[in-house]
């Protein structure tokens, strides 16, 4: 790898005891560079164990590894685990994170993006039934679809559109969750899945398209908020401190899954939006829009599961988590300013329903 354009950096604070699962590790994180991935590798590092990260750059940035190039415990990988890659040395667990997971991503992408939670997922399982390592799959609420079941728990199957436009991100984390099920039944593979929800905090990219980073951006730009429908379609938003926190259980534990990891206090976007418009103090208005093909209605886990088997429930409340994820996006205004102009141009990341008295749904 070229180094001469690393910056140089502080290294992290290193615990001198080991970490709690009782010994240090050396974990393969794939899509380390991203928003989950990049605070995933802070959070290993910090706690003692080694951290390969491996990333392609797609939708990862570089500037989300700042800080940890200085640490000899941190290695960067630059590859894409659709192809094959090789990983020196020791592996202990592998996290795979790798995947485009914003809407404008996996339309720009969509053959990468199914190509990543198939291939890709393939092979960051063998690496992982190579090293008899711990493997943790990181799949989506989005599996539920439009989900006709509230709230949504880990045995129901989902309602999803499999030929619509947000089946290429579906459908990927779908097959990943199978193909990961199949290494465990017939290679004996140590196999956990999550299925993350809505989750938000520094590192996202201002122009990624997500209804948190869109409110944050227009609102401190001073432009409209862009609602898609009336509003009233409801999320559950997860701070990803606590997000980290769940990842990291489900890599120290043995619990196969699936496990929802998300915050499951719902609200509605339009609720979101107010919250946001009161944390800016901004006087933007809001633009509502058509609302997007399989947009789900409703989205909200049921983490019973989670508490149960990794002792976890999220500890951040979404008022202090858009405070600090406000604060993060205000220290960057060029950033900020320049997602604001692409947010305003064309609609590109959502795709708008069929007219009423039309399917929006294959049968």
């Amino acid at each position: 790898m070229d180094t001469s354009t690393i910056p140089v950096s502080t290294p992290l604070p290193r615990p001198d005891s080991v970490p709690v699962h009782g010994a240090r590790r050396r974990v393969v994180v794939t899509g380390g560079a991203g928003f989950l991935g990049s605070h995933l590798c802070e959070a290993l590092l910090r706690r003692g164990d080694e951290v390969v990260c491996v990333d392609d750059l797609s939708t990862g940035r570089r500037e989300n590894l700042d800080g940890f190039f200085a640490d000899p415990a941190f290695t960067f990988v630059q590859a894409d685990v659709s192809e094959a890659f090789v990983i020196d040395g020791a592996v202990d667990a592998v996290a795979h994170l790798a995947s485009p997971a914003s809407p404008p991503d996996y339309h720009r992408l969509p053959l990468e993006t199914l190509a990543v939670g198939s291939r890709g997922t393939e092979n960051a399982l063998k690496l992982a039934v190579a090293h008899r390592a711990r493997f943790v799959l990181a799949s989506t609420s989005e599996v539920y679809g439009d989900p006709l079941v509230h709230p949504q728990t880990e045995d129901y199957w989902g309602n999803v559109n499999s030929v619509g436009p947000r089946s290429v991100y579906d459908e990927a984390k779908r097959f990943a969750e199978a193909l990961a099920s199949a290494y465990a039944r017939t290679e004996s593979a140590d196999v956990g899945i999550v299925r993350i929800f809505n989750t938000y905090g520094p590192r996202m990219r201002p122009e990624d398209g997500r209804v948190v980073s869109s409110f944050v951006v227009q609102a401190l730009n001073g432009d409209p908020l862009t609602i898609y429908g009336d509003g009233s379609q409801t999320r559950s938003f997860c701070y990803v401190d606590d997000l980290v926190a769940g990842l990291m259980a489900m890599l120290d534990s043995t619990e196969a899954g699936p496990v929802n990891l998300g915050n499951p206090h719902e609200r509605t976007v339009r609720e979101l939006a107010d919250l946001v418009l009161t944390i800016t103090r901004s006087v933007s208005p809001i633009d509502h829009q058509p609302l997007p093909v399989d947009d789900p209605t409703r989205r909200k886990p049921d983490i019973t599961r989670a508490g149960a088997a990794l002792g976890w429930v999220p500890q951040v409340d979404a008022e202090d988590g858009l405070r600090r994820t406000v604060a993060w996006f205000a220290a960057r205004p060029q950033a900020v300013a320049l997602a604001g102009s692409v947010l305003a141009g064309p609609q590109t990341a959502e795709l708008p329903a069929p007219p009423r008295g039309e399917p929006a749904r294959a049968s």
